[in-house]
């Protein structure tokens, strides 16, 4: 993974006068709010994916690093965070460590790379990417290669957090580095995706072995057993696609929709890895005992965009939307959002709703979009804004003819603000929006880049 740096300005008056001028323009429509910043310590920095609710208003994330530093693998073992909101106004929320990853000997898992997802009882779900019993190697090391686990609350208030490793993955023909958020089923079955092992293709051989999978993780018949795990795809890559991103969808008939950050055409910017894909596996039926993959577009890299890295989700009509990092009309090749619509024999039309041009409206949108009630889709550029440290955006569908409008609803200004916004965006009920950033904040240094990364809410 590549974190960019917010570029540092060379005058504290030069970023004064940029605050005032975005004041009036970009985040002129929308406040926003540090709720946290990460310390680089135990409390962890670097936060992975965004954060969840809980009934009682509580915020709940990961993060790949800090929390303890004896983890094998080539990044620090990771935690997960409660944010608890103030009682009164003008306070801040407070954040709790409710778990620090072990790693060495442990095998509880190191380095989350996706956030969390609550069931009903409010326990939590998640992946780490490194650790757990299995044998994967990286540069002569066994550092693992990855778990899913599960952390209850406390059966007494007070008590602590108890993990549990639901599944360890082993490698090859089976999974190796879970990454992106997990999702239920009806029926209580956990899916997810990784970006390595699946015992096909060939897609980063000095380091990592195959091109990923998408998994089935199914819960015991009788309480206290195992989780049972299933490999639902194993990834080719070429034309089949490669590196899944997790954040994976259902269609009412039980369909699993997703992307993959390379595969499919090749692109002139990736050694010949290809654009990336949104797939779609169909469950098995009477004739077929296996789930059934299909390439439903190929990106193809500048107008059309390349290197998805989140997933999709679909619109009220049947249309699939995302973003790719890459590519777009612009010719800068800075990122794009898209729908994907259904047409006949299967194939579906891509249509380029906004291509980012390097500049005030921000670049490389690396997480996925979310509808509000009228309509409107929201998501977050990593990068670009008026100092580079990355944007809130939001675009408003018009019609057929004119398309949807753009607009940056908040520019992030580096520590003590947040910069680097890489995950996906959720609602309040009052229509305020949380997410993370992965740098900056008020820690300064601490995590070896511009800040430890922060928990914000922007809103109206």
């Amino acid at each position: 993974m590549t974190y960019k740096q917010c570029p540092r300005l060379a005058s504290r008056l030069l970023l004064s006068f940029l605050i005032l001028m975005l004041a009036s323009t970009a985040s002129a429509e929308w406040k926003e709010k540090v709720l946290y910043s990460f310390q680089g310590g135990t409390d962890g920095y670097q936060p992975a994916g965004g954060v969840v609710f809980d009934k009682q208003g509580n915020l709940y994330g990961a993060t790949t690093n800090g929390g303890s530093s004896s983890c094998r693998g080539p990044f620090q073992c990771g935690t997960v965070f409660q944010l608890k909101p103030p009682t009164k106004s003008g306070d801040p929320w407070t954040e709790t460590v409710l778990y620090v990853f072990k790693g060495s000997d442990s095998n509880d898992g190191a380095s989350p790379f996706g956030g969390l997802i609550l069931d009903q009882a409010g326990n939590l779900y998640g992946t780490t990417g490194y650790d757990g019993t299995g044998d994967c190697i990286l540069l002569g090391s066994r550092v693992g290669c990855g778990t899913v686990y599960e952390l209850s609350p406390p059966t007494q208030k007070g008590g602590a957090w108890t993990e549990t490793v639901l599944y360890n993955f082993k490698g090859d023909t089976d999974g190796q580095l879970p990454v992106g958020d997990l999702v239920f089923d009806e029926q209580g079955n956990l899916y997810g995706a990784t970006q390595y092992g699946g015992g096909y293709g060939s897609c980063n051989s000095s380091f990592y072995q195959h091109c990923g999978t998408i998994f089935k993780l199914s819960p015991p018949k009788t309480k206290g057993g195992k989780w049972t795990e299933k490999v639902l795809h194993g990834f080719k890559g070429g034309k089949d696609g490669a590196n899944p991103n997790g954040g994976l969808v259902f269609d009412s008939k039980g369909a699993i929709y997703g992307t993959t950050f390379i595969g499919g055409y090749n692109c002139p910017h990736n050694s010949g890895q290809g654009c990336g894909t949104v797939f779609k596996l169909l469950p098995p039926t009477v004739i077929r005992s296996s789930w059934a993959e299909s390439v439903l577009y190929k990106f193809s890299g500048p107008p059309d965009g390349s290197g998805p890295a989140a997933g999709v989700i679909f619109g009220s009509s049947g249309p699939l939307y995302g973003t790719t990092a890459n590519g777009g009309k612009s010719g800068s090749g800075q990122g794009t959002v898209f729908q994907l619509v259904p047409g006949s024999n299967g194939r579906w039309r891509e249509k380029v709703l906004y291509s980012f041009q390097f500049g005030n409206d921000g670049n490389e949108p690396r997480a996925g979009v979310i509808f509000d009630a009228k309509g409107n889709l929201y998501g977050t550029s990593a990068g670009g804004g008026a100092v580079g440290g990355g944007t809130v955006f939001r675009l408003k569908p018009k019609d057929q003819v004119n398309g949807w409008a753009f607009g940056v609803l908040y520019t992030f200004m580096g520590s003590p603000d947040g910069s680097y916004p890489a995950s996906n965006l959720i609602f309040d009920e009052a229509g305020n929006l949380y997410g993370t950033t992965q740098q900056s904040g008020n820690t300064g240094q601490n995590c070896g880049h511009d800040g430890c990364g922060t928990v914000f809410e922007v809103s109206p």
